[in-house]
Order: C-alpha cells, then sequence, then structure tokens
C-alpha cells in the first residue's frame, strides 16, 4: 500500500486515477480546485480538499496533511493542466501567464512542498504534451500550452539529475490526444484514439512501476507519427 497524491483530480485522467488507485487499495490524496467529484465516490482511502496548485496557502494545506497523516509520500504525479486555444494574435499575456502558472509554476511549488516527504524510492511523474517535444507536430492555437508543456520536460530532466543520489526518480510523460473534458472544449467535435480510463490505467502502471527502470526521461505516450 503506498500513499500517492494526485493533482487535477476533478474530472479526466485525474478523476479516473483516484479511482483505479483505490481500487487496487492505495491511500489518496486527490487535489483539485474542485473536490466535489471526488467526494462524491466516497472512498474510504482517498482524502480531497480544495486546492489552487498556484496559491501558497493551498500548498501549505497539502504539506500539513502529510505531517499529520502520512509523514511519507510515496508517488506524485503532477497531472493539472490549464490549456487555452487560441490564435497567438488573440492569446492575451494573462492566458499566458495561466498556462505558465498551473503547468509550470504550481507543479514546482508543489513538487517542492512534497519533496521532503519523499525517500529515495520515491517517484515523481510530470504529465506533459506531445505538444511539448522538440520535432512534434504542433497545433496552431497552443502556443501558450505547449510551450509551458515544453518547460515541464525540461524541468522534470534537472530536478532528476539534482536529486539523481537522494531519490525521488523523476519523469515525464508526452501525452497524445486523449478523450477528456478539457480536450472537448479546446477542440469541439475532435475525436481522441484513447479514453481518459485507458490513459489513468497506464500512467498508473507507470508511477508505480517505472522508477525501477527509468529516472528524467521523457516517455511519448502517443501512438500517432511524428
Amino acid at each position: 500500500m503506498k500513499n500517492i497524491i494526485i493533482t487535477g483530480t476533478s474530472r479526466g485522467i485525474g478523476f479516473e486515477m483516484v479511482k483505479l488507485f483505490t481500487e487496487a487499495g492505495h491511500n489518496v490524496l486527490a487535489l483539485s480546485r474542485n473536490e466535489t467529484p471526488v467526494l462524491g465516490l466516497q472512498l474510504q482511502n482517498c482524502n480531497a480538499f480544495p486546492c489552487d496548485i498556484t496559491e501558497s496557502t493551498d500548498i501549505s494545506k497539502v504539506s500539513e496533511f502529510i505531517k499529520e497523516n502520512w509523514k511519507q509520500v510515496d508517488v506524485l504525479i503532477n497531472n493539472s493542466g490549464s490549456l487555452a486555444n487560441k490564435s497567438f494574435s488573440e492569446i492575451t499575456m494573462d492566458d499566458f501567464k495561466r498556462s505558465y502558472d498551473v503547468n509550470v509554476f504550481g507543479v514546482a511549488a508543489l513538487t517542492q512542498a512534497v519533496l521532503p516527504f519523499m525517500g529515495k524510492k520515491g517517484h515523481v511523474v510530470n504529465v506533459s504534451s506531445m505538444g511539448g517535444i522538440q520535432g512534434s507536430l504542433k497545433f496552431p492555437g497552443l502556443s501558450a500550452y505547449s510551450s509551458s508543456k515544453g518547460a515541464l520536460i525540461t524541468l522534470t530532466e534537472l530536478l532528476a539529475e539534482e536529486y539523481k543520489e537522494t531519490g525521488p526518480s523523476f519523469n515525464v510523460l508526452a501525452l497524445g490526444a486523449v478523450q477528456t473534458e478539457m480536450l472537448e472544449e479546446a477542440f469541439p467535435g475532435y475525436q481522441a484514439p484513447l479514453t481518459a480510463l485507458e490513459m489513468a490505467g497506464y500512467i498508473v502502471d507507470f508511477s508505480l512501476n517505472g522508477n525501477k527502470f527509468y529516472n528524467g526521461k521523457i516517455l511519448q505516450v502517443s501512438s500517432s507519427t511524428p
């Protein structure tokens, strides 16, 4: 039984991961600005409270929860994401800041808060996007989203290097298109090849076992070419 923290759990992949981890007997702390969907599941081995990872006061609540209840964290999955689909001529700097606040700065802040509770065998999994991979197919309208996900990839590599002697391990999954509410809102009518549950199953397995084989690696989780 492991202690798992997941962000972005109100819907989509994060919501499905909460169910899969708890069904397998693990303890889960589900973090999202909207905790209602997870609380509605009434899971005994799951805790959830409202948490905006861009707010320092909310990050402090996570540290306090760990101190009072767990003492140790085995897996941190930074799954939260903010996606704006706007042409570069129309996107605002507020849109850019929001993308980076959630996809980069919030991830960094939460990771920094959780690291003191993680040991050498711990695993931090950052969820990025194929759009952040150099040389991958790029989509117009995703200048803020994809560039921020590229920054997250580089951050993961840097942290893996910095903590390679003491742990935990850091890896990043660059996901292709997944049929989630966030995708539907950004690209109405687009049909992705994978469901949120299918991708959640992959991430759950990787988070529990991937650090035995990888550290500081970018895994492209996509069947598309390039």
